[in-house]
């Protein structure tokens, strides 16, 4: 558990206030973009940063001050951090000697581990000859002989190429339910984040933004910055108006208008006449007109500028006046650089934000 937890480098603040309980067994995912602190934070954890302020838990010990070697979880870096001249047996065995265990328990542990790893044939050879799948297996393996109260992974995953990464990653997931260790995972991709996790901790500028399932942030993010991090293609933002056009209230974007009762959560705006919000649309949640399966939604006629053939499905890149929008349509689309399209938007799933402070609107924020 971290409680309140502060890093300061000089005038800079790394680390702000973080509190976060991680449940036993618990595959947890601190995620969020480069130099957002999350690293910085695995490494509070790990012991080999000191804390500025608050309060670090590891099951009902206050580590504070305890020495990493003494806080019994293992690490498994970005780099691996195998000794070139010890053979994959020594690495993998090298924490237990330390320790001081037996020569059969630790021969019983390292084949117990390599066992699980699939690399039995490798524990003669030296980390040179190894590739880059081979070097994680092996860095992985020096961490579970130690059989520690909790795994730590500082994106470990960063030095493989894209196909190696996907295997991997569904190697230390299946690893995890066999094993059911704790472990805290730090990443940029937001991929890995949303397949990996039971929960997700989003972080920004050293503070936590969300914390939830992968489908509850999906689904409901509480800002801007956890809308526009979660989700491939990013989440399409786009300045509006609440205004009224007749009887009915609607969110006017200048070059279209979204009747707000079609909108998700599109009653809690009705009394923010006049003010100016920020409209969410996921990618996905836009179609090309011409083969949406339903036509009883947002329309919004658009400039194709770029298309992007995907296989499965299409992404567009489309302006509607002086929005600039991306949209994931059917693989069977007609549209074409410099053709004008009717897109049809599900407003049910669409997202409001305030636009000044760009957190969600709800019924908390509809009275402000």
């Amino acid at each position: 558990m971290l409680e309140n937890v502060v890093k300061r480098f000089g005038e800079v603040t790394a680390v702000d206030g973080v509190t976060l309980t991680v449940e036993d067994q618990e595959f947890i995912v601190l995620v969020g973009p480069s130099g957002c602190g999350k690293s910085t934070t695995l490494r509070l954890i790990a012991g080999l940063e000191e804390i500025t302020e608050g309060f670090i838990y590891i099951g009902a010990q206050l580590v504070n001050y305890v020495e990493p070697k003494d806080r019994d979880v293992a690490m498994v870096f970005q780099n691996y951090a195998l000794y070139p001249h010890m053979n994959v047996y020594m690495n993998m065995a090298f924490g237990l000697k330390l320790r001081r265990f037996s020569t059969d328990e630790i021969d019983r542990r390292v084949h117990e581990a390599a066992a699980i790893l699939g690399i039995e044939e490798l524990l003669d050879r030296k980390p040179r000859q190894l590739s880059g799948g081979q070097s994680q297996r092996v860095a992985m393996g020096r961490a579970i002989v130690r059989k520690p109260k909790a795994f730590l992974f500082d994106e470990p995953l960063s030095n493989l190429d894209a196909k190696l990464r996907v295997s991997m990653r569904g190697e230390i997931r299946s690893l995890h339910d066999r094993l059911k260790t704790t472990t805290v995972y730090v990443t940029h991709d937001q991929v890995e984040a949303m397949t990996l996790a039971d929960r997700v901790v989003l972080i920004n500028a050293g503070a936590i933004q969300q914390v939830g399932t992968p489908l509850d942030i999906y689904d409901n993010p509480m800002n801007r910055f956890v809308a526009g991090f979660i989700g491939s293609p990013a989440m399409n933002f786009i300045d509006c108006t609440v205004t009224k056009k007749g009887r009915d209230i609607v969110l006017d974007g200048n070059s279209f208008q979204f009747s707000i009762s079609a909108i998700r959560d599109g009653a809690l705006i009705s009394q923010l006449l006049g003010k100016e919000v920020t409209l969410g649309l996921r990618p996905e949640d836009i179609e090309d007109r011409e083969f949406a399966k339903e036509q009883k939604k947002g329309i919004m006629k658009a400039t194709v500028t770029m298309v992007e053939p995907m296989g499965a499905n299409v992404h567009l890149r489309v302006t509607n006046g002086a929005h600039h929008i991306i949209a994931c349509v059917d693989s069977k689309t007609q549209a074409r650089v410099g053709k004008t399209i009717d897109l049809i938007c599900d407003l049910s799933k669409a997202h409001l934000f305030d636009k000044k402070t760009e957190t969600v609107i709800t019924k908390s924020t509809e009275s402000e």
